[in-house]
């Protein structure tokens, strides 16, 4: 059977432009040279921008957005001299979801549909998430399509914050909407003229189909990744003087305390998930790797120097205020159901991860990004696959945990409209920009004084 391998990377920015060169050479250090090139690649960003930025959206965030198609453009070439296009760009708030397809691949996307939820303040969007949900075309069945969906995720921060979190993951599941119909792609690369919050593009024709069922994650048929800075934290409150000692260290045998592998034994998400009270049906491919978050600043300072020198003997330079956590998280649905056509009965469609690690530090940034490449089987579900009930066990394999808010279109449109006045604001007072503009309406509304002073002889 066919296959379709991905590559899902999430990195939590810390709101600033990427070192292009720096991300392009090692963007696929986890990967065996042997492997072959994706033929999608996607990425989940946290915190792209500056909130202003953010907020604001459309050209203020191509920039941020343009170092990461810069970035996969000269890591592609290298890896495989294969070239890449743009088929999503698209963000709610601070968070960004990008997806690229192979070149020689990309025509067999029939279609996109893109969905958002804000999940921070007020609903806003400086923690949420944004899914993009893909038919892509079989060959040899130009009429049937497997469809992915993938999700960028932000969710609340803090040891503490452990309930919202998972309040969060019900938000998500209950207001991130795929309704739009679906609507046949083109790159988005030249589309640096789009302000609207979604980029993926109508195709010259203005082509849509006529579905527009409104559908959750839990879509029939679907195979599903999320990936994000979930957050979820190895203890329940902020770490103590003391605790330090136990922070892992790097070259700690596995039988240390200072090994790594003890600590994750705490992770709040692996127990939370195991007792059925988050990210319900989905699953996670063992972790093999060191916490991904805080690294301190002198950490962040050190790691374009270890990058550049390949230095991986450093000792791991950790936040004291913060556990080290596993933050940066990558998780599917392992059990997604493909009809075979009638008659046939349904077959299980396995998700095959090949590697799940985690990237080197980039000195922009005090987390580690973490990537997972995976295969999924090209099994195409029927062509009525999209008018079925997402809730029926029966047909997808898993029950969706929450059912969709009736409310949740008029909540999204309100909690757009706070991010707009929000962006305005920090845009004034927390920008060079915005600072520049403040100071020339106050020096023209002087002057403005000034004159009328002396034209009224007051």
């Amino acid at each position: 059977m066919e296959e379709l391998n991905l590559y899902i990377l999430t990195s939590n920015c810390a709101r600033n432009l990427i070192d292009v060169d720096l991300v392009a050479a090692h963007l696929f250090d986890v990967l065996p040279s042997s492997s072959p090139a994706p033929e999608l690649i996607v990425l989940s960003l946290q915190e792209l921008a500056p909130i202003a930025y953010s907020f604001l959206g459309g050209s203020y965030l191509l920039p941020y957005f343009n170092a990461f198609i810069k970035a996969v453009k000269q890591a592609t070439a290298k890896q495989w001299n294969e070239s890449y296009v743009t088929l999503v760009k698209d963000h709610i708030g601070m968070t960004g979801l990008m997806v690229f397809a192979r070149a020689d691949i990309a025509d067999r996307i029939a279609w996109i549909d893109t969905a958002h939820v804000g999940v921070g303040v007020q609903e806003t969007g400086n923690k949420g998430a944004v899914g993009a949900r893909l038919g892509y075309v079989v060959e040899g069945r130009s009429s049937q399509t497997v469809d992915l969906t993938f999700v960028a995720a932000h969710l609340a921060p803090m040891e503490d914050g452990l309930a919202q979190r998972n309040l969060d993951w019900q938000s998500i599941v209950e207001r991130l909407v795929f309704s739009h119909g679906q609507t046949s792609p083109r790159t988005v690369e030249d589309a640096s003229q789009a302000t609207d919050e979604s980029t993926s593009l109508l195709d010259e024709r203005g082509h849509t189909s006529s579905h527009h069922a409104q559908q959750n994650l839990f879509a029939p048929n679907s195979y599903l990744f999320l990936a994000g800075d979930l957050n979820y934290r190895t203890s329940d409150i902020s770490p103590q003087k003391e605790d330090t000692m136990r922070f892992p260290k790097r070259n700690a045998d596995p039988s240390s305390p200072s090994h790594y592998s003890h600590l994750l034994q705490e992770d709040q998400l692996i127990r939370e998930m195991r007792a059925g009270r988050t990210f319900h049906g989905l699953s996670e491919a063992p972790i093999n790797f060191p916490p991904t978050y805080k690294f301190s600043d002198a950490a962040q300072h050190a790691a374009r120097q270890e990058l550049e020198n390949s230095d991986s003997n450093t000792e791991w330079k950790w936040s004291s205020h913060r556990w080290p956590s596993w933050c940066d998280r990558i998780l599917y649905l392992d059990d997604a159901v493909a009809s075979r056509g009638a008659g046939e009965g349904t077959a299980h469609r396995t998700v095959k991860p090949v590697v799940y690690d985690a990237l080197p530090l980039f000195p922009h940034s005090d987390h580690r990004p973490v990537a997972l490449a995976v295969s999924v089987p090209l099994r195409p579900a029927a062509a009525d696959h999209m008018a079925r009930d997402a809730n029926d066990v029966s047909k997808t394999g898993v029950v969706a945990p929450f059912a969709i808010d009736p409310t949740w279109r008029s909540r999204r449109d309100a909690a757009r409209r706070k991010e707009i006045v929000v962006g305005v604001l920090a845009y004034l007072g927390l920008t060079w920009e915005g600072n520049g503009m403040v100071l020339a309406s106050v020096v023209g509304l002087v002057g403005a004084w000034v004159v009328l002073r002396s034209i009224w002889g007051v």
